[in-house]
């Protein structure tokens, strides 16, 4: 093919601008270093990239997803949903039912908290 023009390359992907987003992404990955899958003929990337969509070297649909891969920044994975959690508590409001609690008094949680040292001083004794 001796030029290449937008009129062989319409009938591959229709849009034209979508045939520009995609010969231009082309052109950039060409330009990166990827392997060229048509004869260079002293041609310049896009136009190397316009005649590989002409002569069907690569498939449009597989250009399209990896321009729509590279501009992508979060991908979102699927992931299986958590069954539900058990209620703690009777739908009743029971809560003297048939669970057990641990009860503690004012008086034993002050004394739990006197028991504490303080993290300042803690690595003071470490040093």
């Amino acid at each position: 093919m001796a030029r290449v023009t937008v009129e062989d390359c319409i009938d591959k992907i229709e849009n034209r601008f979508d045939l520009v987003l995609l010969a231009a992404h082309r052109a950039r990955l060409i330009s990166s270093g990827q392997q060229i899958l048509v004869d260079r003929d002293r041609d310049k990337n896009p136009v190397v990239a316009l005649r590989e969509i002409a002569e069907t070297a690569l498939s449009p649909e597989d250009l399209s997803e990896d321009f729509i891969h590279s501009l992508q920044r979060h991908v979102e994975v699927d992931e299986p949903e958590t069954e539900a959690a058990p209620a703690l508590t009777p739908v009743g409001g029971d809560f003297e039912g048939d669970q057990q609690f641990d009860r503690m008094t004012e008086e034993d949680l002050l004394r739990g908290l006197e028991g504490l040292v303080p993290p300042a001083e803690v690595e003071e004794d470490g040093e």
